[in-house]
Parts: C-alpha cells; sequence; structure tokens
C-alpha cells in the first residue's frame, strides 16, 4: 500500500484534474452506448465505476482510462433483444429477461479475459504492425468525429401502428445550430490557446467550466447532458451506489442452454474488448514513452466485467478517447483513472443535476481536439514513401474499422501484412552453386525456408543432371516450418532415388533438432562437423549450452 501511494504522489495535481475532466466527457458516449446496447444509462454508467476503478487499481497500463465502451455495446444488442424473446416464452414469462442474460454474459467475458492474461496471450498485440497501428488510430478518430457530429441532432422515440419502438433523429437548424457550432469553437479555442498561457490550468477542464457557465448564465437554450438522457428515453443521472443484483441467481437459468446461449457474445465481447484495450495501451506507451504489462490488463479487465456483471451492469474495456483525453490533460498514474471512476460515481448519486446542465456542446467541443491530437496526421506524408503493402494495409485497417468495426480491422490488417511479409520473403530464397575439385556440387542456400519459399527452392535444383555427390549449405539459410522440413525430406528422397549421395550441411542446432525430431532419416544426411566460422555467430549458446549429441529426441 506504501508503495502504491509513493507511485501516484508526484503527479498527483494533474491526475485528480485529468480524472475530472475525463468523467465529463465520460458520461454523454456511456450514455449513448447504452442506448446503442438498449439498457438503462444507469446500468452503463455502474460498469464504466466498477471497471474503471479495478482497471484503475490493478491494471497493467497507468493512465489507461476504462468503461463501458461502444464496441463491446454493440455486440450485446441482438443478444439482449433475444434474451427478452425467451424470457417471455419460459414457462412462468420473465419481462427483461436479456438483461439477466448480458449480465451472465458480461461474466463470463470476463473470465474468457482473465484466462487469456493468465495464459500470457496479451503478448501476442506486439505481432500488430505499425501502420495496422496507424490506421486503428485514424480510424478511430473517425468514428469518434463522426459520433460527435450526431450529436448535432434531437432523437424523439416513435412507436408504429404494430407498438414498434425507434428512435428518430432530426438535425438542428437555424439558431440553434449556430449557437451549437458557436459553443464549440469556443470550447475548442479555449482548450488549444490556454496552454499557451499557462499550463497550471487543465484546458479541457477549464473549457467546460467556462462554456457551461456561459450557457447557465445567459440562459441560452442549448442542449444539455440532461436533455440528451431524456431524448433517448431515460429519467435522469440520479441512481444508488452500486450493489449485487440477486436478481441474477433468482431468475436467470443456469443450464446448458443459456451457456450455449451466451458464449458466442461473450467471447467476441471478450476479444474486441481485449484488443481495443491493448491497442489502447499501444498508444499510451508510445505517447508516454514507458511500457505497460499486457497480461496484466487483460486480467484486470476480465476481474472488472466480472464484477460489473454480479452488480448488474453491462461490459467494457479500455476507451481510447477518454485515454488520449486523459493524457493530454497531464493524467499519467492509476491516480487519473481513480479519480475518473470516484468523480462518475459522486455525480450520478450527489452531483446528477449539476451534470445534467453541462451544454453537449463543452463536450462536444473536447471530443472534436482529442479527434485533432489523435489522428495520425503523418499518415499523409508517409503514405508515398513506406512500401506499399504497409500503405494499402494502414488505408485498409482505416476504412474497416469506420464501415465495420474495430477487431475486425485489426484482424484484417495483421493478416494482410502477414501475407505480404510471407510474399517478399518467399522471393529472397537464393542459391548459389558451386563445384568442389572432387566433383561435389554444392547448393549454398541464401533465405528463409517456409511454406512461401518452397516453390522457388524446389526450382533450384536439377536432380537428373546433377553429380554423384551433392552438398546443401544452409549457412546462410534457415528452416522454419514443417512445409520447409518436408520439402527437404522430398528432396533428399529424389536424389537418393537417383542413386546419388546428398550432404546437408551447417545447419543450426535448433534447426537439426527440428529436422530429427520430424525424420530419423535425416540423421543420415546432415553433416555435424562444423568447419565454417560464420555459422558459429548463428548459434544459441544459451539456448543450447550441451552440444548436440547430449540431447536425446
Amino acid at each position: 500500500m506504501t508503495e502504491f501511494i509513493r507511485k501516484i504522489v508526484p503527479n498527483a495535481k494533474d491526475d485528480v484534474l485529468a480524472g475530472i475532466t475525463v468523467s465529463l466527457a465520460m458520461i454523454p458516449e456511456v450514455v449513448a452506448f447504452a442506448f446503442v446496447a438498449q439498457i438503462d444509462p444507469l446500468m452503463a454508467l455502474s460498469g464504466a465505476f466498477i471497471i474503471g476503478l479495478i482497471t484503475a487499481i490493478f491494471g497493467g497500463r497507468p493512465g489507461l482510462i476504462s468503461g463501458a465502451a461502444g464496441a463491446v455495446a454493440v455486440i450485446f444488442v441482438s443478444m439482449i433483444a433475444e434474451g427478452h424473446t425467451k424470457g417471455m416464452l419460459m414457462d412462468t414469462p420473465i419481462e427483461n429477461m436479456g438483461f439477466f442474460y448480458l449480465m451472465a454474459c458480461v461474466i463470463l467475458m470476463g473470465l474468457i479475459q482473465i484466462f487469456a492474461g493468465v495464459f500470457k496471450l496479451g503478448k501476442f498485440v506486439r505481432l500488430i504492425p505499425h501502420p495496422v497501428m496507424m490506421g486503428f488510430v485514424n480510424g478511430l478518430s473517425i468514428v469518434i468525429f463522426i459520433a460527435q457530429v450526431k450529436m448535432f441532432s434531437h432523437k424523439s422515440l416513435q412507436v408504429s401502428d404494430e407498438g414498434v419502438k425507434r428512435y428518430v433523429s432530426t438535425f438542428m437548424d437555424g439558431t440553434e445550430l449556430y449557437t451549437m457550432i458557436a459553443l464549440v469553437l469556443l470550447t475548442m479555442g479555449i482548450i488549444w490557446s490556454l496552454p499557451k498561457l499557462t499550463k497550471k490550468l487543465p484546458a479541457a477542464l477549464t473549457a467546460i467550466i467556462v462554456t457551461s457557465l456561459i450557457v447557465i448564465g445567459f440562459n441560452i437554450d442549448v442542449p444539455t447532458v440532461g436533455s440528451y438522457i431524456i431524448e433517448g428515453g431515460g429519467t435522469g443521472l440520479k441512481g444508488e451506489f452500486p450493489t449485487p443484483n440477486m436478481e441474477l441467481w433468482e431468475k436467470l437459468p443456469f443450464n446448458l442452454d443459456t451457456l450455449k446461449f451466451i458464449a458466442l457474445p461473450a467471447f467476441l465481447a471478450a476479444s474486441v474488448g481485449l484488443i481495443e484495450t491493448l491497442m489502447t495501451m499501444n498508444l499510451v506507451d508510445e505517447l508516454t514513452e514507458t511500457r505497460g504489462n499486457g497480461n496484466r490488463e487483460c486480467i484486470a479487465q476480465g476481474a472488472g466485467n466480472i464484477v460489473s456483471g454480479l452488480f448488474g451492469a453491462t461490459g467494457g474495456c479500455g476507451m481510447i478517447g477518454q485515454t488520449v483525453i486523459n493524457i493530454n490533460s497531464g493524467g499519467r498514474g492509476r491516480l487519473s483513472g481513480i479519480m475518473m471512476a470516484l468523480t462518475l460515481l459522486s455525480f450520478v448519486l450527489f452531483a446528477d443535476k449539476l451534470i445534467e446542465m453541462v451544454p453537449i456542446a463543452a463536450l462536444v467541443g473536447v471530443m472534436f481536439m482529442m479527434v485533432i491530437e489523435t489522428f495520425a496526421w503523418s499518415s499523409f506524408r508517409i503514405l508515398k514513401k513506406i512500401p506499399k503493402s504497409d500503405a494499402f494495409v494502414l488505408i485498409t485497417v482505416s476504412l474497416v474499422t469506420v464501415f465495420v468495426d474495430l477487431a475486425v480491422a485489426v484482424f484484417i490488417g495483421v493478416i494482410i501484412s502477414a501475407l505480404a511479409f510471407a510474399w517478399e520473403n518467399a522471393k529472397r530464397i537464393r542459391a548459389r552453386k558451386r563445384m568442389k575439385a572432387d566433383g561435389t556440387k554444392v547448393y549454398e542456400i541464401w533465405g528463409p525456408l517456409f511454406f512461401g519459399s518452397i516453390s522457388a527452392f524446389n526450382e533450384k535444383f536439377d536432380v537428373k543432371n546433377d553429380p554423384e555427390k551433392v552438398e546443401i549449405d544452409f549457412v546462410e539459410s534457415r528452416i522454419s516450418d514443417h512445409s520447409a522440413l518436408e520439402a527437404i525430406f522430398n528432396l533428399v528422397e529424389k536424389y537418393e532415388a537417383e542413386g546419388k549421395q546428398i550432404r546437408l550441411k551447417h545447419l543450426s542446432e535448433d534447426c537439426k533438432i527440428l529436422m530429427y525430431k520430424a525424420s530419423p532419416k535425416f540423421r543420415e544426411v546432415v553433416v555435424e562437423a562444423i568447419d565454417d566460422p560464420r555459422y558459429h555467430l548463428a548459434e544459441d549458446p544459451e539456448k543450447f549450452p550441451k552440444p548436440l549429441s547430449e540431447y536425446k529426441f
């Protein structure tokens, strides 16, 4: 505990102010995500508090802000609707059954994320190439920008003759639109100019307070947090301290059918949540030039979601928008995330009326500035300077993030990058041929030997016309996978079928271990003697401290 306090003290002031700023910016976004998932806004706000607090204390990335995120909320929409239907079809009909399925799904989502952290799957985020990261940042910036543009409209609930409810948006016009734009520009102007005058005041929080005071003081009729919630069908922010939801255990049937129903949404939500969290963590690493612990963050996210589900709240993950606001406001430590969560809870419990008076324009201005600062503008400059495959990945990930989904975008980006890498390396396989004085033909192989380069490798050899003795020198090559092993085995078989002697030389210790495990045939053709000084540079004495003859296969 002493160590924890020692770490949060040095930057306490900036962390506290940044946490308050982020909590203000989080409220409308969390409420908006609640409307997307068609759940009570207080359910989403409770989830934001619980997940934000737990991940701030126990997570692996100080400064990262977590809450009820839209990427996760979208996954739950259809499951909640189907859950409501299943509840009404039970022997004893239960209303709003979809919410209980949601809680169970969030708990399972958390268990999956803890599993990922315990088995150290978080390290795979290192495999995400930089173009994918830039595309992710650009795409998400555009998504956040579009979400803010939607704030320039009014939502109204309409009921059709069949009783179907739907929200209809009407874009602002006239004086209302111009006033909204003016207040947004005022907020952005304060955030941009204040740091040039003084850095003692948090720019974003100051801008929100100033804009709010102007709206309240002059009684300007513009949308506020309170009117936004009411337009979406809510009754306000006032809530109670989150407590365990006992109805979950009373009404939810714990059987195989429930597990089948929630398994897929839970897995998708866990995957999307971890990807967005780990990508956000990478971004914070770059912005702060420090290093977070991905596996610890996975476990903390999982624990947060389990507790959130038990308390009747929704699931969440790392939120890039709020995280960037936190970092830009000076938040660097765990205290900023703790302060965000506690302030959010305080607003809901005690200051709901004050927060409901904050104009949406002020929060939109903060988010617009965050979009400007987050977007990787350098990507336009480097597009013509980087490889075409990387440029294609950057653009593709940006577009897929905007039009499809963040997780899908990252998967597609990684797959395209991997295929491009494999294709480029497949073309690098070379074979230099020479003859020894005794008539032995030597093939000196250059480049990686793996599934992509097998075809080019096989084309280098002339089995029928080669002399009686052939050597393949792997001093500048590595055997990487089963496809490479199979190709070498087939090549040996072809030479021996022609009655010719083939030997494999200068294989590294790890390559020989792979080959000996694959087939005892390789023991007959691999030359153990090492006579090339370059080979010793490629050995790993820590991995193979003993001579190969002492290893058992």
